[in-house]
């Protein structure tokens, strides 16, 4: 039987090999948005899309007035397919009813899933509980493209993966940090609070 890891790994690389091939050369960034349906920890989703040079030469023309490091790097100024994605999987009915399907079934067996009975300390800990579970999963997705080659099969040359969680908005340093090769992410870290180097 497949486990909702093994769909995920699936789905991630089906999104990949639907990016288009028009604008291969200009992406510079693979993006993972982390959200969940209406804000709810049960149901967290990965958006997976890209950004590219043409996304930030645009922000630049439009005179926003951002600083570079924010044109490029970071989401609220990524384009649309960097935003929302070319593909959703996870726990989202609507674009993924397989990975929902799985996911509750495994929440449901770990013992995590729950209802509106409970109080709401014990839903805080078990919304907690699977959210962390999802970051650790797009962690070690995002690593997975990395580690088999297919980001470089793709695009033709090692690109970072940039993870960032709508929810928890400080998340992002850390997330892909985690997710990707050191090298990758120089300029990215550069603006971490946290600094560069590994948290013990």
């Amino acid at each position: 039987m497949t486990t909702f890891r093994q769909h995920m790994t699936e789905m991630a690389a089906r999104a990949l090999a639907e990016f288009s091939q028009e604008v291969t050369a200009e992406i510079y960034a693979v993006t993972f948005r982390i959200d969940s349906v209406d804000q709810d920890p049960r149901f967290p989703y990965l958006a997976i899309g890209y950004n590219t040079e043409i996304d930030v030469a645009r922000e630049f023309a439009q005179g926003g007035g951002t600083e570079p490091w924010e044109s490029r790097w970071h989401y609220a100024y990524f384009g649309p397919v960097g935003l929302d994605g070319i593909r959703v999987i996870g726990h989202d009915p609507a674009h993924d009813p397989a990975g929902s399907e799985l996911h509750r079934a495994e929440s449901v067996a770990q013992g995590l899933w729950y209802e509106d009975d409970l109080t709401e300390q014990e839903e805080d800990e078990r919304g907690e509980a699977l959210a962390e579970q999802f970051h650790e999963l797009c962690v070690d997705l995002a690593r997975g493209l990395h580690a088999d080659g297919r980001l470089v099969g793709v695009l033709g040359r090692p690109v970072p993966v940039i993870l960032y969680d709508m929810v928890d908005r400080d998340a992002m340093f850390a997330l892909t940090r985690a997710a990707n090769p050191p090298e990758l992410v120089t300029e990215f870290l550069s603006e971490d609070p946290q600094g560069q180097e590994p948290q013990e």
